[in-house]
């Protein structure tokens, strides 16, 4: 069920789109600044900064089937909220539309992630791809096993271990010793930096090898001069215009995507407004491929 809460250019009905935002408003696992929960939100009303077309693309965002539905109904409990947020993105895929989630903190991607697992015919293409500054592979934390810091792990375990996670640079010791005991695809912020973005992207699609992507992007893979306005910043990050590259390289062979653990509150708005115009960037990235 949703609150009724839209972008202003996201003008279609439901049973006329082909892609669905739907913010989901929920931080109660947060383990260092919240505020996440207000993020989408605030991109939606910062979007009211762009101009609808975009000249990579030659398109315009009101000629694309878009529809916002508003913010998913949350619970405190994070279990309960996840059962919420999987049923929501279960519909919305199961109606052959493309589910993009705006958080919240990033425990919440599991549900989605879930969700287009679960609809998706060819399970053995199915992978997930990963932005982000942390691991997120503990198996709990402060007594959650659904904590922020937990969800990569759990996708790992219980989903697939078909999985790449670009921009890390920070985690306890025992999860960069998991990390390296189990085969867990990773390329650090330093990776990026010393190989190139463009090699980072031909080799994480090459170990992929997949046409049916999940791309969920933790903003806090960006560095905090991109994006100040985060629940966990983790300095020397990724450039805005690395992510970017990331987005639009895999934006075709995506089935879900996610943007979270903003915390727009802890800035003037750069960080609400870099998150929309990257969400933006990968719509139109992916509209494209389809022409």
């Amino acid at each position: 069920m949703f609150v009724p809460t839209t972008f202003f250019d996201a003008i279609y009905d439901y049973d006329d789109a082909e892609y669905v935002i739907y913010g989901v408003p929920f931080d109660n696992t947060s383990s260092f600044r919240t505020g996440s929960r207000w993020a989408p939100d605030r991109m939606r009303e910062v979007a009211i900064n762009f101009e609808v077309y975009n000249p990579k693309y030659d398109l315009d965002m009101t000629d694309i089937l878009v529809h916002d539905a508003g913010n998913v109904f949350v619970s405190v409990n994070i279990d309960e909220t996840l059962e919420w947020v999987y049923e929501d993105a279960k519909r919305i895929v199961d109606d052959k539309k493309f589910p993009i989630m705006l958080g919240g903190e990033h425990s919440l991607s599991y549900a989605p992630v879930k969700a287009c697992y679960d609809a998706c015919d060819e399970k053995d293409d199915f992978a997930v791809l990963v932005l982000d500054a942390h691991f997120d592979l503990r198996t709990d934390f402060r007594g959650l096993k659904n904590n922020h810091a937990c969800v990569s792990r759990h996708i790992i375990d219980n989903i697939t271990k078909n999985y790449v996670s670009i921009g890390i640079r920070s985690g306890p010791r025992e999860e960069w010793m998991h990390a390296k005991d189990t085969g867990i695809k990773y390329f650090s912020a330093d990776d990026v930096c010393e190989m190139g973005i463009k090699e980072i992207i031909k080799e994480t699609a090459e170990y992929l090898n997949s046409d049916h992507i999940y791309l969920s992007l933790d903003m806090d893979a960006l560095d905090p001069a991109y994006c100040p306005g985060l629940g966990t910043p983790e300095p020397f990050g990724m450039t805005d215009r690395e992510v970017r590259e990331v987005l639009r390289a895999f934006a075709p062979k995506t089935i879900g995507f996610d943007i979270v653990e903003i915390a727009p509150e802890y800035d003037n708005g750069q960080s609400a407004i870099l998150a929309t115009k990257l969400m933006r960037e990968f719509i139109f990235a992916r509209e494209a491929s389809r022409k």
